[in-house]
Formats: structure tokens, C-alpha cells, sequence
């Protein structure tokens, strides 16, 4: 297997994974430098580096690489009782570079008015591929649209079913409603997406969120949602509100999830807000 033609296949996918490669050699060791191994999101891998304890050792902080996103730099000192004990003849010293891979991420957007012809824009200069859905054609077009990836017109539901949203995508939900914000919310918080937020007042957030309880969804599944969605930088034009939004967008980006988590601004998680909006 080609390892770079790999990489471009997961990237395409929408797929994290891990490069290991040996940059540096000092000795005898059972492999050469420059040879790399690739670590998957599912833990499965192309490629070698030598096999042994330390593949092994490789494959831990690949695991790692991909959960946080940041680089690696590992180095092992083979010695003649270390190397013996693990079946290795050899015994030199190698320096071993991790680095996380990650697909250029995605941003589905669900409506096309005002505000998400400016996040689109935004969205697309600070380096995510944007994805427009909307249900009128004299809206989701290319006109409107220049500088996204992808423009879809037609059911929401529809056109949901053929998007590829993994744990690089960004669903940020604009509609013309609140009715169709409802709907888009339900086959959201069903993805494994790194980033969910929709536009609205905290009351009218509140009231979707009531609404889909109602519906068998336990209060818990909102917890990863960035509702009202955007920094609170005191925004009122489209162009600010995707300033905003997109700003979050990069926080959560630039972070690991370990971290985004714990600062989900979502009003699910106070009760006493909810509480008094109720």
C-alpha cells in the first residue's frame, strides 16, 4: 500500500490518523530512516517502522497524536539487552517524528440567508470548506455561493442523508425557521460532528430543546451543542454574527476536545437558566 495515496483517501473521508517517520539514526537498527508508519482513527496501520517494542511504543503516541492533534517527537536507545530480549539485532539509537493528520475541516451549513452568505465567506478564508443546504433554489446557488464547496437545494432531510459528516465536520444551523431549525437539530445531534451551534435567543433555543424532549431525546444529548451559537462579542450584522461564529469555530478547532468540552457554552447545562426561561 502506497502510505501518501492512503493519506489522501482518509483525508478525502473525513478521517484523522497519525504519520510516524524515522528521522534520525545513529547505529544499527531494524529498519532504515525515512520509513514510516501510518496509525488510523480505528488503530489500524500501514506501514512499518521496524516492528517490536518500539512500533509498539510508536503506536501508543499515534493513538495519542490523534486525539489531540499535536505533534509528537520520541526517541529509543536500542541497547544489545533490549534489543536481544525483543528478538532485535541491533543497537543503535533512533529519533522517531508523530504527526497528526487531519482533514481540512468542514462546515455545513444549514440555511442560505444573509448570515450564511457572510459565514460562508468567513468561514472559507479562515480554512474550512463550507457546505450550503437549503430548500430554495433562489437561494442555494452558485450566484450566491462563489466560494463554497459544495451548494445543495432540496429537502433538508434529503440532502442530509447524503453528507458525509464526520468528526471534522462543523453543522451550523441558519434556516428561515424555527420549525426547519428543529428539524436540521434532530439529524445533527445523530452525528459524530466536532462542532453543533444554532442561531437564536436563549428562549427560543430553550423552546427547540423542550420541544425535542418531548420527542424522547434526554436532556444530556444538547450537551455539545453551541446554542446561541457565536462568541459573545456583541454582534448584531450578518457580518459580525459569522465574525463570531466562526471565531468559536476556531477555538474549538485549535483546541483538543478534552478542553471544548468543559467550555460548551450551551444554556442545556444551566438549570437555573433554563429555569427561569421557562
Amino acid at each position: 500500500m502506497d502510505i501518501y495515496e492512503e493519506v489522501v483517501r482518509l483525508r478525502r473521508q473525513g478521517q484523522k490518523c497519525a504519520l510516524a517517520t524515522i528521522v534520525q539514526v545513529n547505529g544499527s537498527i531494524p529498519s532504515y530512516e525515512s520509513a514510516k508508519l501510518l496509525v488510523r482513527e480505528d488503530g489500524s496501520m500501514a506501514g512499518t517502522i521496524g516492528g517490536g517494542c518500539v512500533e509498539a511504543e510508536v503506536w501508543n503516541a499515534a493513538r495519542e497524536v490523534i486525539e489531540t492533534e499535536q505533534p509528537k517527537h520520541l526517541t529509543f536507545s536500542l541497547s544489545q539487552d533490549a534489543a536481544y530480549d525483543n528478538g532485535l539485532i541491533c543497537g543503535g539509537q533512533l529519533n522517531v517524528f508523530v504527526e497528526p493528520i487531519v482533514p481540512q475541516p468542514r462546515a455545513f451549513i444549514f440555511g442560505a440567508g444573509h448570515v450564511s452568505k457572510s459565514l460562508s465567506k468567513v468561514a472559507s478564508m479562515a480554512g474550512f470548506a463550507t457546505v450550503i443546504v437549503d430548500d430554495r433554489e433562489a437561494f442555494a446557488n452558485r450566484q450566491r455561493f462563489p466560494e463554497a464547496d459544495e451548494v445543495h437545494a432540496g429537502s433538508h432531510e434529503e440532502i442530509f442523508e447524503k453528507l458525509d459528516i464526520g468528526t471534522t465536520g462543523y453543522i451550523i444551523i441558519v434556516t428561515r425557521g424555527h420549525k426547519d431549525d428543529m428539524r436540521v437539530l434532530k439529524l445533527a445531534l445523530g452525528t459524530p460532528a466536532r462542532y453543533i451551534a444554532m442561531i437564536g435567543s436563549k428562549r427560543k433555543v430553550l423552546g427547540v430543546m423542550k420541544e425535542l424532549e418531548k420527542e424522547g431525546f434526554a436532556a444530556g444529548a444538547f450537551d455539545r451543542l453551541f446554542a446561541p451559537m457565536g462568541l459573545e462579542i456583541g454582534a448584531e450584522s450578518p457580518e459580525e454574527i459569522a465574525v463570531s461564529v466562526v471565531a468559536e469555530m476556531i477555538a474549538v478547532r485549535r483546541r483538543p476536545e478534552s478542553e471544548w468540552r468543559s467550555v460548551t457554552k450551551s444554556i442545556f447545562q444551566n438549570p437555573a437558566l433554563r429555569t427561569i426561561l421557562k
